[in-house]
């Protein structure tokens, strides 16, 4: 008969933290296994040594390499799949000979363990039986004494090896995270937490419940002295005191079209870190409920310049307040009317910045099909702030250009005669048969989205949740076989 295989996890470093079943698997086992660097020794091997007995069959795993250089014709990764087959087939051997093996895992077996690669080569073949163990990541909260996540928060792991890029969009849309292996990554993991907003938040562990563990404030640590057992930890910041500032700063931030889906990690990570929020209430309510602590301050749709400048004040106080506009901010919304009244003196040294958003032109057209993918126009309906000649005139010019048109705010309760108004000034100068996207609450619970012709265009069935795309004289509408009509604009003008 097989013997049985246990992969036991051990906890951070102290030996205490061993669990109960991990010690009795280890008593229990007939071969005793654990990985090692080229050294010999074994930090695996070092918590449980207590618990190994002089009879005990022990395999020193050793890693052929622990850094990304090596001539092995597979690369890297090449190398160290050969190793763990070899490994494998070692432990193989014992298991087929009757005898039951414990593999000995730091922290836990599955969680970026050495472990795993034996489990995902033998467990198919052998009973086996994954004792959990204490993860590096409650190890480092419970060094810290500062709780790692409560309530909603949203709890992230991230290893320190990925690119600056994504270690700063991963930080900054997430509540609390822990960065795994440090070590020659901490100079890039620290600049991705600055770039996020998040280094005054961070805190930084060595050797959790090892000989020589620190914790410090992460700004504070020296890279040069940082091993690959440490980890970076944002924990709650539930309760969490704000750092006082002298002057904070005003984010205008894109939505997109519809709620939380639609945000860039970016965008998130400026709602999370703000301290207020400002927008018109509609689309403050489109906000996920990010921390608690945040002060939500909606108003009406009518009040731009007075909202602009009450986020401003806020930022001069020293608070961190994101202004939330829907679809892309620049595009007929929030960032005109905050950096107006930025650019008066009074707030001149207040910080300004403007993240992007997915307007309502480009999901709209993602929607149907690719209606923009040549030369387009944007054009707002809208006469409130501009005359209905100055929009005519922009229409005949574009129209006689042979733009595609993105036709945002096309009506409303109080404005009912622009559509119509410009589907007939169009229909002088572009073909009856031209494809119009007619499309409705664009990623939201309502949406539709249509595809008519210019004469068909219906203006009673057009409101302020309603964006229109205008073809071509090159736009295409095609029926698909499951029924659905595409748009799409050539790249070539023929």
């Amino acid at each position: 008969m097989s013997g049985k295989l246990y992969g036991v996890g051990l906890g951070p470093g102290d030996p205490n933290l061993m669990t109960v079943a991990a010690v009795k698997a280890i008593e229990s086992a007939d071969v005793v296994a654990y990985h090692s660097a080229r050294h010999g020794r074994s930090i695996a091997r070092s918590i449980a040594a207590e618990h190994i007995r002089e009879d005990h069959i022990e395999e020193r795993l050793m890693y052929p390499l622990t850094v990304e250089t090596t001539d092995h014709p597979g690369g890297y990764r090449g190398a160290l799949d050969d190793f763990y087959e070899e490994a494998s087939a070692r432990l193989a051997a014992h298991l087929d000979a009757g005898r039951t093996v414990a593999v000995l895992a730091e922290g836990d077996p599955l969680f970026y363990g050495s472990y795993q690669h034996m489990h995902k080569r033998l467990a198919h073949r052998y009973d086996t039986t994954v004792i959990p163990g204490v993860t590096s990541v409650s190890a480092a909260a419970a060094r810290l004494g500062e709780p790692l996540c409560e309530a909603e928060e949203v709890l992230t792991i991230i290893p320190g090896t990925l690119p600056e890029d994504e270690l700063t969009a991963r930080l900054a849309g997430t509540d609390s995270a822990v960065v795994m292996k440090l070590g020659r990554t901490f100079p890039t993991v620290r600049r991705a937490l600055e770039r996020a907003g998040r280094l005054e938040d961070a805190r930084y562990v060595e050797r959790a419940f090892m000989a020589g563990e620190r914790t410090e404030t992460l700004s504070e640590v020296d890279a040069e002295t940082v091993p690959y057992f440490s980890v970076a930890v944002l924990p709650s910041r539930i309760d969490a005191v704000p750092p006082v500032r002298e002057t904070g700063e005003v984010v205008v931030v894109g939505t997109g079209p519809a709620g939380a889906p639609w945000l860039t990690p970016e965008s998130r990570g400026a709602l999370v870190n703000a301290d207020d929020l400002v927008g018109y209430t509609t689309y403050l309510d489109r906000v996920p409920v990010l921390r608690p602590g945040q002060r939500r301050h909606g108003s009406d749709n009518k009040v731009e310049s007075e909202r602009a400048e009450f986020a401003l004040d806020l930022a001069r106080r020293g608070r961190r307040v994101a202004v939330v506009s829907g679809g892309d901010p620049g595009v007929f919304a929030m960032a005109t009317a905050v950096l107006e009244v930025a650019s008066e003196p009074a707030y001149a040294d207040v910080p300004v910045r403007v993240l992007p958003g997915v307007t309502a032109a480009n999901a709209a057209a993602a929607a149907a099909g690719a209606p923009l993918g040549h030369d387009y126009a944007t054009i707002s309906l809208s006469d409130r702030l501009k005359p209905w000649d100055v929009i005519a005139g922009r229409l005949r010019a574009a129209t006689e250009a042979d733009l595609v048109l993105a036709l945002y705010n096309p009506g409303s309760k109080s404005r009912t005669h622009q559509v119509a108004a410009a589907r007939d000034l169009l229909l002088e100068l572009r073909a009856p048969e031209t494809p119009v996207v007619v499309a409705r609450d664009v990623g939201g619970p309502e949406q539709s989205v249509r595809v008519v012709t210019l004469k068909t265009l219906e203006p009673s069935e057009v409101d302020m949740r309603t964006l229109l795309l205008i073809g071509s004289s090159q736009t295409r509408a095609v029926e698909r076989g499951d029924g659905r009509t595409i748009t799409w604009t050539p790249r070539r003008y023929g």
